[in-house]
């Protein structure tokens, strides 16, 4: 018996990376997975064969996160084929790293978009059906830059940071209702997303600046990301998780 057993966990972005892994560790815990994906559906295909093994149900689907209508037609769609649905993680996420002198407005628009509206999309469509049930998890997956910013990372940084406002006036309106709202605040992950872009020796020096002396893994994150959309965790709401390796400090 799972932690998740008997739940239905919607994801974005969830075919590579820190949603990648939160895929894999809630599926072995008995969730079953309705997952958003963009570009590659051979990936897509081959995730939904790998949860199933499991011996829950997987479906993904294509969708345009920053789509409102995109949002809701899936949220309608997966309430259809599972039932209903019990966790909500918005994990989708891009960069468009620059300088604030040099960001041009596509690069502030793509990454608010897709990082922060994407998530209003999907707590709206997930709501009413989580309002109806009378319970729900959500789980936004921001970063420290959210906290702390970052130079060269303004959308990022504010998108992210957004996701902590959005998150905790959630947790404020929803919580009469028997719905949860926190988010994990990740620090420098080894994923694709970070060690393709970073020269090996600026890597190391990343490193030596965390006390823990090193990156996380991406497994790292999703198991704090299990304590939050457990029922380990159902006096928590409203909270900031910073999985940093002590960066914060």
């Amino acid at each position: 018996m799972g932690k998740l057993t008997g739940k239905t966990v919607l994801i974005t972005g969830a075919t590579r990376g820190i949603g990648l892994a939160m895929a894999q560790l809630f599926a072995a815990e008995g969730a079953d997975l309705a997952f958003v994906y963009i570009n590659s559906v051979e990936k897509a295909q081959a995730l939904e064969k790998e949860l199933s093994a499991n011996g829950i149900k997987a479906k993904g689907y294509r969708v345009d996160v920053s789509s409102y209508e995109g949002a809701a037609q899936m949220v309608d769609e997966v309430v259809k084929e599972f039932g209903r649905i019990d966790i909500l993680v918005n994990n989708a996420g891009i960069t468009r790293d620059g300088l604030m002198m040099r960001m041009n407005e596509q690069q502030w628009d793509e990454v608010i978009d897709t990082n922060l509206k994407s998530a209003f999309n999907f707590i709206k469509a997930c709501s009413t059906q989580m309002m109806r049930q009378r319970s729900g998890n959500i789980l936004c997956v921001s970063s420290v830059v959210g906290l702390h910013g970052n130079a060269g990372q303004v959308n990022y940084s504010s998108s992210k940071a957004g996701l902590i406002g959005l998150t905790k006036s959630v947790a404020k309106e929803f919580a009469s209702r028997g719905i949860r709202a926190n988010v994990i605040a990740p620090g420098f992950v080894l994923t694709e997303m970070t060690t393709g872009k970073i020269p090996e020796e600026k890597l190391a020096e990343w490193c030596k600046s965390i006390p823990l002396q090193r990156g996380a893994q991406v497994e790292e994150i999703a198991k704090a990301a299990l304590f939050l959309v457990s029922d380990d965790s159902s006096y928590v709401t409203g909270q900031v998780l910073q999985v940093d390796g002590g960066m914060s400090m």
